[in-house]
């Protein structure tokens, strides 16, 4: 009853103070501010709020420009369904359920479940594994709803559906989000199925929100995901972007992209697509057909580090736009976010795998509950070994660190989860130890160069849980 309470006075008073803002944007933003730090109090550092009244009262800051845009452009009533889905029930119910519960059973607890829905794909992209495979794989709506209480119980508040291509079953999860007001759904698709009265109920319905996949100019795209996808995740833009729906952009950044991918015609141009993020995914080499090549360069690596940081900085080069690089982020999460420490992920086989890229598995849903699979004997061994590297530029077991996957996966007895081919996990792990070597020595060069950030205490577990064993 209480939470009912606070929900429906956190909707009335930032439906309020969105109306407020829009008379005029810049003078009213400290508003929301204030009001945020009263919902969220010590969620998050001072230095957190002292960025944002920044933001609010500069208006050449990089990120007021963002705000601005964000509200002149996107849809306030479900900008007022998402902060109240991610800040009241995401940043404050579900954060102090997690770390309770963290605590409570000794294993990592997740802020994000991802899960496919689907392994079914209407495209065969180069270098993903989803194309090749067995495209009748499916969660039941019943399973998803199972997965979603399970977790939420567990204080997880964010879902995010991958594949296979998610919007094959686009009503399927549409519905889940529809049933859970209280959480944010995302899904990372490929634009295709993308239509206008999708988009019309994904409006509606306010805590659901796409991720679509670019590889940067419509040349380098179709290289990969086929002639005419660009053209058709453009139109998926464009719908979106004339619905005022918030929506952002999926980018797996490889040796052959990465030029196209980190120029500033395209964040450019993604801008004034509408899209209002980017979450940037390196390549990685998982499945017999996969293509090490694609991994890029140590000097590839760096440039896209200080790219992104550029675009989100405050200084020259800053965009409005903000993105995220899971490979090159890690300082700001204490490392390696996988095996339920901040994210796992479900197959539509229904294996929990510990990563989205790390297909190993010693349990499944159909078997086991979600609690049970974060303290099965795969899930404690991420938990007992994370962070698996003191420099958080090398943050993977199995990219940067493939020893330490190896040693895991056959001391737990983990088996393979690939639906095509059972690659070893020796297999997967030989194919990155080169790559591994190289980078070692230009990230801990990279490391050594500036001081570095140190994560608000949330993102880590509060006890120090690790062992010797593998370090």
């Amino acid at each position: 009853m209480e939470h009912i309470l606070m929900d429906k006075a956190a909707h009335r008073i930032i439906g309020r103070t969105l109306k407020y803002i829009k008379k005029d944007p810049a003078k009213n933003m400290m508003k929301i501010i204030r009001i945020a730090k009263r919902l969220m109090g010590k969620t998050f550092p001072e230095s957190a709020y002292r960025g944002m009244v920044s933001m609010a009262t500069d208006s050449e800051n990089n990120w007021h420009k963002f705000a601005i845009k964000l509200l002149d452009e996107v849809d306030h009533e479900q900008i007022e369904k998402m902060l109240v889905a991610f800040g009241l029930h995401g940043a404050i119910y579900g954060t102090k359920t997690v770390r309770a519960n963290r605590e409570k059973y000794g294993c990592n607890i997740p802020f994000i479940l991802l899960l496919d829905p689907t392994s079914a794909c209407n495209l065969r992209c180069k270098g993903c594994w989803s194309a090749e495979y067995n495209h009748h794989l499916n969660l039941t709506l019943e399973q998803m709803r199972s997965i979603v209480s399970q977790a939420k119980a567990l204080g997880t508040r964010i879902f995010m559906f991958t594949g296979g291509e998610p919007l094959v079953r686009k009503k399927d999860i549409l519905l889940l989000a529809k049933e859970n007001p209280e959480c944010v759904f995302l899904a990372y698709t490929n634009g295709t199925l993308v239509d206008e009265a999708f988009v019309k109920e994904m409006k509606q319905c306010g805590n659901f929100i796409l991720a679509l996949s670019v590889e940067g100019d419509e040349a380098s795209n179709d290289a990969r995901r086929g002639k005419g996808i660009y053209k058709k995740s453009r139109e998926a833009m464009r719908l979106l972007k004339e619905h005022k729906c918030l929506f952002g952009v999926s980018v797996c950044y490889t040796s052959q992209n990465l030029d196209a991918v980190t120029d500033d015609a395209f964040f450019d141009d993604m801008i004034d697509s509408g899209a209002r993020f980017g979450l940037y995914f390196h390549y990685m080499p998982v499945g017999t057909g996969a293509v090490p090549s694609l991994m890029p360069s140590p000097e590839q690596r760096v440039k896209i580090y200080n790219k992104l940081r550029e675009v989100r900085s405050t200084g020259e080069g800053a965009k409005p736009f903000f993105v995220m690089d899971f490979q090159n982020d890690g300082e700001f999460v204490g490392g390696c976010i996988a095996g339920g420490r901040n994210y796992f992920h479900i197959n539509s086989a229904g294996d929990m795998e510990p990563c989205v890229f790390v297909h190993y598995s010693d349990s499944n849903i159909k078997d086991k509950t979600i609690l049970e699979a974060l303290q099965s004997p795969l899930f404690m061994s991420y938990y007992h070994n994370q962070p698996f590297n003191d420099n958080h530029l090398r943050p993977c077991p199995m990219l940067e660190n493939p020893e330490k996957l190896k040693a895991m996966v056959h001391e737990v007895g983990a088996v393979s989860t690939d639906m095509i081919g059972k690659e070893s996990v020796d297999e997967l792990c030989g194919k990155c130890e080169d790559y591994a070597a190289k980078w070692m020595q230009t990230a801990d060069t990279l490391w050594k160069a500036q001081d570095r950030y140190a994560p608000f205490t949330q993102y880590y577990r509060d006890e120090d849980a690790r062992h010797s064993c593998g370090r």
